[in-house]
């Protein structure tokens, strides 16, 4: 069963999707949020495209693990993708993953403009393999 992991934002979404025996998990792209609908026409072209089964959302608690404004736009985020694609929606908490991102990258020593166009795509195949490699976390 294929899972398409999230890493949403505010301006940009970064897609993950697993491999069919949800072993492992490869980024797929950055969408660059437009509205409502558009996103969600995207997202359904890559639903259909890995035959995805589930939603694997990066959840943005707290440093403290509290719950803070970006987790109430998070869920509903999820509801909207419950009722457009009738599919679960697992959460995942994500913090530092950006962090963790931007740290992998520089390691590898990516230049800041490719950093820019990749960053949020790493950060949801991190949200994704986390959840895959121990898919009891947070649902």
């Amino acid at each position: 069963m294929r899972l398409l992991g999230l890493d949403l934002g505010g301006a940009t979404i970064g897609v993950a999707v697993s491999d069919p025996l949800g072993i492992t998990a490869q980024g797929i792209c950055t969408l660059h949020r437009r509205t409502h609908r558009k996103d969600m026409a995207a997202l359904k072209l890559l639903v259909e495209k890995y035959e995805t089964k589930a939603f694997v959302l990066g959840l943005p608690l707290n440093l403290d693990g509290s719950r803070g404004p970006a987790v109430d736009k998070v869920e509903s985020f999820a509801d909207h993708l419950r009722r457009e694609f009738a599919l679960p929606v697992y959460f995942q908490d994500e913090r530092l993953t950006t962090v963790a991102a931007h740290k992998t990258l520089l390691e590898n020593d990516t230049s800041r403009q490719k950093r820019r166009q990749v960053v949020d795509k790493l950060a949801a195949v991190l949200i994704l393999q986390t959840y895959l490699d121990n898919p009891n976390t947070i649902k």
